[in-house]
């Protein structure tokens, strides 16, 4: 019997071909999809078959490109965490090159900023705001916060715990998650923020406007809470 020999693997008959644009963009679709659905449903609320649809993709392209419903959760919170966390981690880098005094203020403002600067122009990072304020107040989802939060929070804690030596740890930590919510806040409910203010020029607060104020707000609370 004669066996025919196989020619050698090469990188060329390994390599997985590569995604299509087609498949890419569908793939970038469904997670805008499911990022605005999630948002205004809940992870429970929002149907796969729902969010195939307002992707305007087949229901199996979901599993397809990003597993089951609870996969796909996780990598909408990823997607814009890992770009958020470089964000922030350059911004404090910045603020702390030689020459420059690190303030608490400018702790906060590497960590606030990049955010609002980003929600100041996307609907979707709005949506997004959202969905980081689920994930934190269920603990269902705790391995994403410990998984994709926690280092930068982690990186920021430090740095307030450096400014403030005597103070205890945890009442910084619990600070700074007031300060994220106040954030969160302000992201989420700007038009709460114009009906109150009753602002008789009727017109639209800009989110990144609201910068400033909620640096010194978020910098006189910790300040107060680590003084005592």
């Amino acid at each position: 019997m004669t066996v025919t020999k196989q020619p050698p693997a090469t990188p060329e008959r390994t390599r997985r071909r590569a995604p299509s644009k087609r498949a890419l963009v569908t793939a970038a679709n469904l997670l805008d999809a499911a990022e605005r659905l999630f948002a205004e449903r809940g992870y429970d609320g929002a149907s796969v078959r729902d969010i195939a649809a307002a992707a305007g993709a087949q229901i199996a392209s979901v599993s397809f490109h990003h597993g089951g419903k609870e996969a796909l959760f996780e990598k909408v919170i990823e997607r814009r965490a890992s770009e958020l966390g470089a964000l922030r981690s350059a911004a404090l880098e910045w603020a702390k090159e030689p020459g420059k005094q690190l303030t608490l203020e400018a702790v906060l403002s590497a960590f606030v900023r990049p955010y609002l600067a980003k929600a100041a122009d996307d609907a979707q990072w709005l949506a997004y705001a959202r969905l980081v304020a689920m994930v934190s107040a269920d603990r269902r989802w705790r391995h994403i916060s410990k998984r994709l939060f926690d280092p930068t929070a982690g990186l920021f804690i430090d740095e307030i715990a450096a400014l403030f030596p005597a103070a205890n740890r945890g009442a910084i930590a619990v600070t700074f998650v007031f300060s994220v919510s106040a954030m969160l806040s302000v992201s989420t409910a700007r038009w709460r923020i114009e009906a109150l203010a009753e602002d008789a020029r009727d017109e639209a607060i800009q989110i990144d406007a609201l910068a400033d104020p909620l640096i010194r707000y978020c910098a006189a609370g910790i300040r107060a809470a680590v003084a005592t």
